[in-house]
C-alpha cells in the first residue's frame, strides 16, 4: 500500500526525523534532560499504540491495559532480584507473561460487550495491581528496585542513555510497522469488519472471538515490551503502573492523538507528556489546566490531532 502524501503523513515524516535526530541535539546543546524525557514519551508510545491496535483499529475499549506495563516490568525487576539479569531471558519472559495474562482476561471479557468488557478489563488490572502490592518479597507498595539492568552480552549498553533510547526508539518503530502490518493483512481486516458489524462477519464464517483474542493477546504482549522497557528506564517497578489511572492515560494518548491512525498514539503521547511536563513547573495542579485543555481537543478536533491534520490536508 502506498502512502498518500498528505499533512498528517508530513507530520508523522517529520516527527520520526525529529526523534531518530534527537540525540545529535541533546549531545550538541548539553542537555541531557531532553533525551531522558523522550525516552519515557518513546516508551509510553509504543503502550498507547498497543492499546490502538485493539481500541481503534479493533473496537475494544480496554480499561486495564496498564496492566501489562506492571507485568512486563516486575517480570524484569524480579528476575534480576533473582539474580538473573539477562536480558535474552527477562525480556522472554516479560513477553510471556504478558501474553498469558492478556489471553486470560481476553477469553473473559471477550464474551460481553460495551460497559461490561471496559469494566471486567478493568477489574483483572486492579487484581495484577493489589497482587503486586502484595508481594512483600519484591517491595509491595513500596515497589521494586532494579539494581542492575538488562544484559545483552556486551551487545547493547542500556546504560548509555544514547544506546538505550535508539533501543526504545527501534521497539517502538518495530512496533508501529507490526501494527500496520497486522492491520493491512487479512488478520486486521477481519478484526476491523467485526468491529462494524460482528454479526455478518460471523454470518460469512469468520469465527469473530478467535479473531479478537489473537489480537487483544498481540496488543499486550506489545505493551509488555514497553514495561520491560519502562522497567529499565526507570530502574524501578511499582503496583501504581497497573493503577486504574495509568490506563485512563494511554487511552487519552490515543484518542488525543487520533483512534485508529498508526501515528497518532506517537503524537498523543508525546503530547500529552509534554503538556503534563510544561505544565507542573508552573503549578503543582497542572491537571486543573490540562484537563480542559485536553477536553477541548477532543470535542473540538474530531479523531484527534492526526485527524484535524487529516481534515486540514483536504480542504
Amino acid at each position: 500500500m502506498k502512502p498518500k502524501l498528505n499533512a498528517s503523513n508530513a507530520v508523522a515524516a517529520l516527527l520520526c526525523a525529529a526523534l531518530v535526530l534527537l540525540p545529535v541535539y541533546s549531545a550538541a546543546t548539553g542537555n541531557i534532560f531532553i533525551l531522558t524525557l523522550f525516552t519515557r514519551i518513546a516508551i509510553y508510545a509504543l503502550a498507547a499504540a498497543s492499546l490502538n491496535l485493539i481500541m481503534g483499529y479493533g473496537g475494544m475499549m480496554s480499561f486495564g491495559h496498564a496492566a501489562y506495563l506492571g507485568i512486563g516490568g516486575y517480570a524484569v525487576g524480579i528476575l534480576a532480584t533473582e539474580g538473573i539479569g539477562s536480558g535474552f531471558i527477562q525480556w522472554p519472559v516479560a513477553l510471556a507473561a504478558s501474553a498469558l495474562f492478556a489471553l486470560l482476561i481476553g477469553a473473559l471479557s471477550l464474551r460481553t460487550r460495551g460497559v461490561y468488557f471496559i469494566m471486567i478489563t478493568l477489574a483483572f488490572a486492579q487484581m495484577a495491581y493489589y497482587v503486586a502490592s502484595a508481594l512483600s518479597r519484591y517491595g509491595g507498595d513500596d515497589g521494586l528496585t532494579v539494581y542492575k539492568r538488562s544484559d545483552f552480552a556486551g551487545l547493547i549498553n542500556l546504560s548509555d542513555r544514547t544506546q538505550f533510547y535508539y533501543l526504545c526508539l527501534g521497539c517502538l518503530f518495530g512496533g508501529l510497522y507490526l501494527i500496520w502490518r497486522i492491520v493491512n493483512s487479512r488478520f486486521g481486516l477481519v478484526v476491523q469488519g467485526v468491529r462494524s458489524n460482528e454479526q455478518r462477519m460471523q454470518a460469512i464464517g469468520f469465527p469473530a472471538y478467535r479473531y479478537r483474542l489473537v489480537c487483544f493477546v498481540i496488543a499486550g504482549t506489545i505493551c509488555g515490551l514497553a514495561g520491560a522497557l519502562l522497567a529499565n528506564n526507570t530502574d524501578f517497578v511499582s503496583p501504581a503502573v497497573m493503577y486504574w489511572t495509568r490506563s485512563g492515560d494511554l487511552m487519552v494518548m490515543v484518542i488525543l492523538g487520533g483512534m485508529g491512525s498508526l501515528f497518532g498514539p506517537v503524537v498523543g503521547a508525546i503530547v500529552y507528556l509534554l503538556l503534563e511536563e510544561l505544565l507542573s513547573q508552573f503549578t503543582e495542579y497542572s491537571g486543573l489546566i490540562l484537563g480542559p485543555v485536553l477536553l477541548l481537543i477532543v470535542l473540538f478536533a474530531r479523531g484527534g490531532i492526526m485527524g484535524l491534520l487529516g481534515r486540514m490536508s483536504r480542504g
